[in-house]
Formats: C-alpha cells, sequence, structure tokens
C-alpha cells in the first residue's frame, strides 16, 4: 500500500471510529495536541473528545465523496468533501463540507494534528 492509499484507508477508519462515538478510538488518529478549526473558531482534541464522551456530541453519518492526497515527506494532507451528520445538544445536524486535515508520520504512523472544515455546496 502506497501513501495515498494508507491516508485514504486511515481516513475511512477514522470516519468509522467518528460514527462509533468511541472517544478512545477517535482519539487514536489524533495527536495530543490537535485542533479543528471550524465556523465557530478553534476545538482542542480535549475539548472535542469531552463534548463526544458527553454525549452533547453524536455522529451517525461520517463520509466522503471526493478526496485529494498529496505527501510531503513525512507530511500528509487529505482534503475532502463530504458529510458529518448526527446531533449537537440534542438537535440534529446534517453538514455537507470541506474538510483539510494535515497529518504527520512518526515511527510509521501517520497521526493527523489539524483539521479544518468549511461548508461545501453540493454539484
Amino acid at each position: 500500500m502506497n501513501e495515498e492509499q494508507e491516508l485514504t484507508h486511515l481516513s475511512k477508519l477514522w470516519d468509522e471510529a467518528m460514527i462509533s462515538n468511541d472517544v478512545v478510538e477517535i482519539a487514536k488518529f489524533m495527536a495530543d495536541d490537535w485542533i479543528i478549526v471550524g465556523s465557530n473558531g478553534i476545538t482542542t482534541k480535549s475539548s472535542f473528545l469531552a463534548s463526544i464522551k458527553s454525549g452533547s456530541v453524536t455522529h451517525n453519518r461520517m463520509d466522503s465523496n471526493e478526496m485529494t492526497i498529496k505527501i510531503y515527506g513525512d507530511t500528509g494532507i487529505v482534503i475532502s468533501r463530504g458529510t458529518s451528520a448526527g446531533t449537537y445538544k440534542g438537535r440534529a445536524f446534517d453538514l455537507y463540507e470541506w474538510s483539510t486535515s494535515v497529518f504527520i508520520r512518526e515511527e510509521g504512523t501517520w497521526c493527523c494534528i489539524s483539521t479544518m472544515v468549511t461548508p461545501a455546496h453540493k454539484i
């Protein structure tokens, strides 16, 4: 499996972990200092996982229908477009968005250090 295939596979596994709402599984894909940047600002790994653990955020869908991967040495950038759906504080959400995640490879293992999401238009 080449590096692009590794990151494609890893991204699909991370999506599955998100749907499971299992914080231990989700955390395996993230660096300790991982952040996500969205329309509401920056959220840390610990805050993100705490929201899932408390049930404040749940996911029932996480998928991509378009993915571009670039490798630069031990850095990988995954740009994808897809759906994130679930509940936030008891209210349903269904977001179609672009996501850019930056991964680093340490000791042969890929780990995400940051993710940025922005709304996308369906075409």
